[in-house]
């Protein structure tokens, strides 16, 4: 029998839920078979899209689909310069398709490749979010109400949008620049008063999380991180920007918050010494942001030798697919600690037919061989992609120094 072989690689751009997705479709010599696989970016989504179409299609035509590892290897190492987003997330596309093939090919879903499940469904947080410690409380128990369990709490996006909740105006030079401004001080004061009010209303059954964004200096971080210890949050997230995080080693030394890290994470020493040297508890990356399935599995692997638990990156500019893989992984590792998760539109499930199912705060993946998640390219085309800047990415303190989140 004659090796199946990849035929046609592609990328569809897509954004029923205006947010700029990407997925590539790798189409096979086998009619009818074909992988997809999530490659968002959506802040830069068009040079994914011509890394895919550009470099990676003709590279890879004509390959034997089997080889996926060979196949990642070659990808990566190809542009001799490796580790950025743009590249990664192209890689991740192709990666992820190539799965979804295999398990097609093997007519079991992708955690059975991976050694089966090791749990029915993985827990997953959402987001909730106001403009006052009362109506986070709202949307907190309407959350609990529909089944969830974990719940991530902010009060105005990250940092207070940018202050809200505050008990003082910001105050920013004339002539400053556009963007959300907030306070450091205020948004620290404001959020340890948003949990004091969660817990005394909502009391400790419920898990509470909390992203700082990498919006504050280490020194700053920490001390929220301190001040937060009494309301026994389930993990602090990205408390630093990957530049500073060799100050983990004083938060370990200094605090008892469980620390999560690394949704902007693109290269392996961002955080192998994070992990040996068990400085942080979740390890928080976007699976495309680091090339796919294929090194998020050996990541899982690497993160079970040191006991920290995986917490993949699930915002709304992820795909269904891209939900589906992390998924998988989530089943099929005994260190799966929890999953981020922002639901999916109407538009988003007519389009990607297949979705994971949410059910008691618990997501479930389908039966169905590969990744169990398919796209009406049709459908895709009535919502074309058109980047629009989040406002939140513009942030900036009360001086008008731009951050960066």
């Amino acid at each position: 029998m004659s090796a199946i072989t990849i035929r046609k690689i592609k990328t569809i751009l897509t954004a029923p839920r205006r947010i700029d997705l990407v997925v590539v479709k790798v189409e096979t010599s086998e009619p009818g078979l074909y992988g997809l696989g999530c490659a968002t970016f959506t802040q830069r989504y068009l040079a994914v899209a011509s890394a895919v179409e550009e470099y990676l299609k003709p590279l890879l035509e004509g390959r034997c689909v089997d080889d996926i590892e060979d196949i990642w290897q070659s990808a990566m190492g190809s542009s001799y310069w490796r580790n950025g987003p743009v590249l990664n997330n192209a890689i991740s596309g192709v990666d992820e398709a190539l799965w979804d093939i295999k398990g097609k090919l093997a007519n079991m879903p992708v955690y059975e490749l991976f050694g089966g499940k090791c749990r029915e469904a993985a827990a997953v947080y959402r987001h909730t979010d106001g403009s006052s410690p009362e109506e986070v409380e709202e949307n907190v128990l309407r959350y609990l109400e529909e089944g969830y369990r974990y719940l991530r709490c902010q009060m105005g996006t990250y940092g207070g949008q940018m202050g809200k909740g505050s008990r003082q105006v910001i105050v920013s030079p004339e002539n400053s620049k556009p963007g959300a401004y907030f306070d450091p001080a205020q948004y620290c004061e404001s959020t340890v008063r948003l949990f004091a009010h969660l817990r005394e209303k909502v009391g400790y059954g419920v898990e509470l999380l909390h992203d700082v964004h990498e919006r504050l200096t280490p020194i700053q971080a920490l001390n929220l991180a301190k001040q937060l210890e009494p309301y026994r949050l389930f993990f602090l997230e990205d408390a630093l920007p990957p530049e500073q995080v060799e100050w983990f080693e004083r938060f370990r030394s200094q605090t008892a918050v469980p620390l999560a890290m690394g949704e902007l994470f693109n290269n392996p020493l961002e955080w192998k010494d994070l992990i040996s040297r068990r400085l942080i508890d979740y390890i928080r990356v976007h699976l495309s942001q680091i090339g796919g399935l294929t090194p998020a599995r050996k990541l899982a692997a690497l993160c079970e030798a040191f006991g920290v638990r995986t917490a993949w990156h699930g915002p709304g500019d992820l795909s269904p697919v891209g939900v589906a893989a992390q998924l998988h992984l989530d089943l099929s590792s005994p260190n799966f600690g929890i999953q981020e998760f922002s639901g999916f539109s109407e538009e988003e499930q007519e389009v990607f037919p297949g979705c994971p199912e949410v059910r008691n705060g618990y997501l479930y993946a389908n039966t169905k061989p590969g990744l169990g998640v398919d796209l009406d390219e049709e459908k895709a085309a009535k919502y074309p992609c058109s980047y629009r800047e989040p406002g939140w990415l513009l942030a900036r303190t009360t001086d008008g120094t731009a951050v960066r989140p």
